[in-house]
C-alpha cells in the first residue's frame, strides 16, 4: 500500500467587501480579518531533501495570491465586479489562481477561507 503525505499552512488577509443581493447588513460594506488555510498532497517527496515542497515555498506562492486581496476592497477586484466576494468565491479564486504554480508532483487539495474561527468555506475539484 502507497502512502501519501499531506501538508497544511494557514495564512491571512484583511480586506472588505459587500455580498449583493443579500439582503441584510452584509449588503453593506464591512471588513474581515480573512483566514486561509491551503492543503497539498502527493505521493513522493523530494529526493535531495525528503518533503514534498517547502513549506517557505508554498506560503510564499499562497501570499502572492493574497497580496492581491490584502487591504482591498474586494468588489472592486476584477474576479469580484459580478462575482460575489463571499468565503465560497474567494476560495474558489485562491485555489484556481494557485493550482497552476505548484511542483508537478503536489496537488492542491483544498483551499478554506473563514471570516472568523468559528466558520469557514472550502474549496476543491476532483
Amino acid at each position: 500500500m502507497a502512502g501519501k503525505w499531506r501538508l497544511t499552512i494557514t495564512r491571512d488577509f484583511s480586506a472588505s467587501h459587500q455580498l449583493r443581493n443579500y439582503g441584510g447588513k452584509c449588503e453593506r460594506m464591512h471588513g474581515h480579518n480573512f483566514g486561509v488555510e491551503v492543503v497539498v498532497e502527493g505521493d513522493r517527496l523530494d529526493e535531495k531533501v525528503h518533503y514534498l515542497m517547502d513549506f517557505k515555498e508554498l506560503k510564499r506562492l499562497t501570499g502572492a495570491v493574497l497580496d492581491r486581496l490584502d487591504h482591498r476592497h474586494l468588489n472592486e477586484v476584477e474576479y469580484f465586479t459580478e462575482l460575489n466576494p463571499s468565503s465560497e468565491n474567494l476560495a474558489m479564486f485562491i485555489y484556481r489562481e494557485l493550482k497552476g504554480s505548484l511542483p508537478r508532483h503536489v496537488r492542491l487539495a483544498e483551499v478554506s477561507v473563514s471570516e472568523k474561527d468559528s466558520s469557514k468555506a472550502t474549496y476543491w475539484e476532483e
